[in-house]
């Protein structure tokens, strides 16, 4: 195990030597398709054929998963992205599409066990399996066209370079084991190439499409956040997630709050960071602007400092990103 972990799970220094990063062990699997959008991004997708994802994943499987966090293994010999400044992104025009409220519904959700928040039912958790090992993830439906899309990091997707995800599900509200509303398998998993390819922080975000369960699409169930995109810098956010290490357990929803401020150690990420205590198995959760989940969603939690980390980072969302959810959004 390396000492390097990211959000906040292992001991780590604010050097530049020991800076975070997010890669994970190599599988057996396809490489990804790169295409370029009618902006020029370039995004990375790989289509999944998972059809016994959802019977894969049992109680046991999901709760000896591991935190997504450990795919940081390989951070340090990214070296190359150390001392760089941030890949300059075309100005962005504001961009804001608005959600959908869920299908109403009598179903009861057993909230005795959650210490912090009530479930969220478009906020989940993610499961997936990389290098022969299962991961466990945080994620978030958020509006699309084809109404079946998750956010998350981009280190639960890919490995940052390297293979997709298999076995990948998203189990949106869930609370101490149980999946009220199911386990939604994927159908492709996209993230920005320079992700993909070079493992780059500054984009540390992907999008799921899923597939229908039971004839129906994923938004049309639990709801869907909506998103914006090249907002402004210093906003205030509520974050979400499912912390599984230490001191948290990863079966009930957690958030955190505040105001974003850059990072201070490695500004060539061009993240922000908000106050956040988070541990492995938030990576991926929602950054919402304001003070709910019912805010536009503008990022994603994707790393810490520390073993005792108080500050969560996160993306910022701008063009590049933009281009991987509309590409995965009209899929």
């Amino acid at each position: 195990m390396t000492k390097t972990k990211t959000l906040a799970t292992s001991l780590l220094s604010l050097s530049a030597a020991a800076i975070l990063a997010l890669v994970g062990t190599t599988s057996a699997n396809a490489a990804p398709v790169n295409t370029t959008d009618s902006s020029g991004a370039a995004v990375s997708s790989h289509a999944v054929s998972d059809a016994g994802a959802a019977d894969y994943w049992t109680p046991e499987r999901m709760k000896n998963a591991k935190s997504g966090d450990i795919l940081g293994a390989k951070a340090l010999e990214r070296g190359k992205l150390l001392g760089k400044a941030p890949v300059t992104e075309a100005p962005g025009v504001v961009s804001s599409i608005a959600g959908q409220a869920p299908a109403t519904d009598s179903k009861a959700i057993d909230r005795k066990v959650n210490q912090s928040e009530t479930p969220v039912k478009h906020i989940g958790k993610i499961f997936f399996t990389l290098g022969g090992s299962n991961y466990v993830c945080s994620g978030n439906s958020v509006t699309a066209a084809n109404k079946s899309t998750v956010s998350t990091a981009g280190h639960c997707v890919n490995e940052g370079p390297g293979a997709y995800a298999t076995n990948f599900v998203f189990v949106p509200a869930y609370l101490n084991g149980a999946a009220p509303y199911g386990k939604w398998t994927a159908k492709a998993l996209y993230s920005p190439t320079q992700w993909a390819s070079n493992g780059n922080m500054q984009y540390d975000t992907a999008f799921a499409v899923m597939n229908t369960l039971n004839g129906q699409r994923l938004a049309d169930v639990v709801g869907s956040s909506g998103v914006q995109f090249n907002a402004a810098r210093g906003l205030s956010y509520k974050s979400f997630g499912y912390p599984a290490a230490s001191p948290f357990n990863g079966e009930s929803l957690k958030s955190c709050s505040g105001k974003a401020t850059n990072d201070p150690y490695n500004p060539q990420f061009n993240s922000q960071g908000i106050p956040c205590n988070m541990t492995g198995g938030s990576s991926g959760g929602p950054w919402f602007i304001g003070t709910s989940s019912t805010g536009y969603q503008n990022s994603v939690n994707s790393y810490g400092y520390g073993s005792n980390s108080t500050t969560m980072y996160g993306p910022y969302w701008g063009t590049v990103i933009q281009s991987t959810y509309n590409t995965a959004s009209a899929s």
